[in-house]
């Protein structure tokens, strides 16, 4: 585990702005800055952390456990379905085909849980028994597992997802038929496999996100992340059923701390300018997403030098360009 005096030292060289590598076609997005490189995009995950539409912090070496979740899992079920990974050039970097990105987000979800407006348990707890073309039992209580899981499809949106059913999606021309039937099926199987790895590791995998597109030959490809902290959400599995039958919230190791710590020292949403985040919550943080990258993937995380993350990531891209 790296130490938090080793997180300490790294707090002024995050990665966070990827601009100074005057690479063409940059997208900036809330957490990864996009590189369209042609027939290929380069995708550049940084230690940003963004909440409530902004960027809060950065987070020493976050970038690189979302980066090297997500290869892990991309290597973990290419039986499944292709993916878009071409190479992982850089710890924070993966360089990846470019394909027609399905305008779905399907959110698989294995437990009845949330609490936003729009989260599975809120709706239920108001009355809902049909989520998204999903038919609930009566009688269900927050956080219980459903007999299976269920996907939640979400429109894709820059202003804000909105939940559609599959009929809704092939009837407004997202997908067609064969094409939801077979992504919802990869959905559904990397949701399964995905459960089971994260069993074997002490670890829930309670619900989560999948993004799909088609290639060049019309395959449906793996794009975007794949059961990141920043994607999923996680709990403790050895302590859920004690928990849970004892009516208590089950133990997960997530980053809500920080957005309370801002909810309580500010307003988010409309100050134009935020408190910095204390150092020791930063570093708590950080901790954080070391030690659930070391849960999910079984293996210990060791950070790249960081010293100066933008010379690093500049030359170990140089060979991207000189054979592209």
């Amino acid at each position: 585990m790296v130490s938090r005096d080793t997180i300490r030292k790294n707090l002024s060289s995050c990665l966070t702005d990827t601009s100074p590598l005057n690479l063409p076609g940059g997208k900036r997005g809330k957490v990864r800055d996009s590189y369209d490189l042609g027939d290929r995009i380069l995708l550049i995950t940084t230690d940003r952390q963004s909440a409530f539409d902004r960027v809060l912090a950065s987070v020493p070496f976050k970038g690189q456990v979302l980066n090297q979740v997500s290869a892990f899992w991309f290597e973990n079920t290419r039986d499944i379905v292709p993916n878009h990974v071409i190479s992982i050039p850089d710890p924070n970097a993966t360089l990846a085909v470019k394909c027609e990105v399905f305008p779905v987000e399907f959110i698989v979800r294995g437990y009845l849980t949330g609490s936003t407006s729009t989260s599975a348990w809120t709706l239920y707890s108001n009355g809902s028994r049909n989520i998204c073309g999903n038919e609930l039992p009566d009688g269900m209580v927050k956080n219980q597992n459903f007999p299976e899981p269920i996907i939640t499809p979400t429109t894709k949106s820059d202003l804000h997802d909105e939940s559609i059913t599959p009929e809704g999606i092939v009837s407004e021309g997202l997908m067609t038929a064969p094409e939801w039937d077979r992504a919802s099926g990869i959905a559904m199987a990397l949701f399964k496999r995905g459960m089971r790895i994260a069993a074997e590791n002490g670890l829930i995998l309670v619900d989560t996100k999948y993004e799909l597109g088609k290639d060049d030959n019309g395959d449906i490809i793996l794009i975007d992340e794949i059961h990141t902290p920043d994607s999923s959400r996680y709990w403790i599995s050895g302590s859920y059923e004690e928990r849970f039958t004892n009516d208590l919230e089950p133990e997960n190791i997530d980053k809500e701390f920080l957005r309370l710590w801002f909810r309580e020292n500010c307003d988010p949403y409309n100050d134009e300018k935020l408190p910095a985040a204390p150092d020791d919550l930063v570093i708590e943080l950080s901790s954080r997403y070391i030690k659930l990258y070391e849960m999910i993937t079984g293996k210990e995380f060791k950070p790249a030098s960081s010293d100066a993350p933008l010379e690093r990531l500049r030359n170990n891209l140089n060979a991207i360009f000189m054979s592209g």
